[in-house]
């Protein structure tokens, strides 16, 4: 997909401002257990589709309104991925802007963890 250079600039803008993982510390993160919230924020029908196993589903249109219900507590490691990796930074930045101190985004997102063979799940 061609992204458009506003949205580009955007997110490379959030970039400098957050933390990024990659897909292999996630799936050692979620082999071992730690705890931490594994969220997809892309839209209901991409996440309807298929998922990382053990994700969550908030996605970016309500991420703001809806994180401080699921996750109240702001010290929670949150990690979020989309389709390739621009959508979560751009939330990973939101989310620190509401004061959440431990939020990183999956760089590659779901794409990449497919293409790795990693554990999937569909509704």
């Amino acid at each position: 997909m061609q992204h458009n250079p506003g949205f580009l600039k955007l997110v490379e803008e959030a970039r400098q401002q957050i933390r990024e993982c990659t897909i292999e510390q996630v799936k050692g993160k979620l082999d071992r257990h730690e705890p931490c919230a594994f969220i997809d924020v892309r839209e209901d029908k991409e996440y309807a589709q298929d998922h990382a196993r053990g994700a969550i589903h908030l996605g970016r249109g309500v991420l703001e309104r809806d994180v401080e219900t699921v996750i109240p507590n702001k010290q929670t490691e949150i990690i979020l991925y989309c389709g390739g990796g621009y959508r979560s930074a751009l939330a990973a930045h939101s989310l620190r802007q509401m004061g959440y101190s431990n939020v990183a985004s999956m760089m590659g997102g779901i794409k990449a963890w497919r293409d790795a063979g990693y554990p999937m799940s569909q509704d």
